[in-house]
This record gives C-alpha cells, structure tokens and sequence, in this order.
C-alpha cells in the first residue's frame, strides 16, 4: 500500500507546489516526480521486505537474492533516470517492460498467499489480484502519460 500512497501523495503535493510557484499544473513533471518517489519507496521494499520478496520468485527460478537485489537497484536506477531529459522515455520504456514482466511474480503469490511483508503464506491470496492486476495498469499507465507520450500540438 506504501508505493499507491507515495504516488499520489507525491503527485498532489508537487503539482499544488508547482503551480504555486510556476503558476501553472505541470501534470506531467508532477507525475514523472512522483513515479521517481515511488520507486525510491518500491527499492527499499526490496531491502525491508528482502525475504517475502524472494518468496514472491517461483521455486523453478534461481538467484532469486540476486533477482531482487537487481530489481531493487534497477527500480532506484529509474527513479534517478527519470529526473534526465535524454534518459526519460527510453526509462519509461523500460519500466512498461518491467511492470509487465513482474506481474507473473505478484500472480504467483497471490496463488501461494505469499505475505509480502513477512515472507510467510499468510497473504491475502487470490482477492489480492483483484487490486493488483488493475493497480498494475495504472502503474504502466501513469508511467506512459508522464514519461512517453507527447501530445501533437
């Protein structure tokens, strides 16, 4: 529930802060900014919940410390590449890629009631993906519209 309240939270606070001070809603950088936060907020996920992280990768795939480890760096590395111009879009890019590509994982815990947070299989189970599914989309959404997409104008 962490990174939904980080994004939107992020999200208000920059774009009433930009308008105060630039006099106008900057959507998109207010997005591009709190999607940065919520990475930040998703990669120390990987350290404090290290364990039901690892839990999350089915038994069929190795390195799976590494695995996380890697997704936590990467995930802290966007976060930080979204503040570039140049880095921007290729970054978003590559987060679409990476939001789709974890799905099987948050699937599989939600199968095996995996509880994040514990590593224990006390989750919530299969309702979670009634959330998480949607809440996926959102993710690859909000991403699309503050960091790729260019309006013709």
């Amino acid at each position: 529930m962490e990174p939904e309240i980080t994004l939107i939270f992020v999200f208000i606070v920059t774009l009433v802060f930009l308008k105060f001070f630039k006099k106008k809603f900057l959507w998109k950088q207010s997005g591009q900014i709190a999607m940065s936060a919520m990475l930040v907020v998703t990669s120390v996920g990987h350290i404090i919940y290290f364990d039901g992280m690892s839990r999350m990768i089915p038994e069929v795939i190795p390195f799976k410390a590494e695995i996380v480890c890697l997704t936590g760096l990467f995930e802290f590395a966007c976060a930080i590449a979204l503040f570039s111009p140049s880095l921007r879009k290729i970054t978003g890019w590559f987060l679409i890629i990476f939001l789709i590509l974890i799905t099987p994982a948050n699937i599989y815990a939600a199968i095996n009631n995996i509880n994040i947070e514990t590593g224990g299989q006390d989750g919530d189970g299969l309702g979670y993906l009634w959330y998480r599914i949607p809440l996926q989309i959102v993710f690859v959404a909000w991403v699309y519209f503050s960091s790729i997409y260019r309006k013709n104008t």
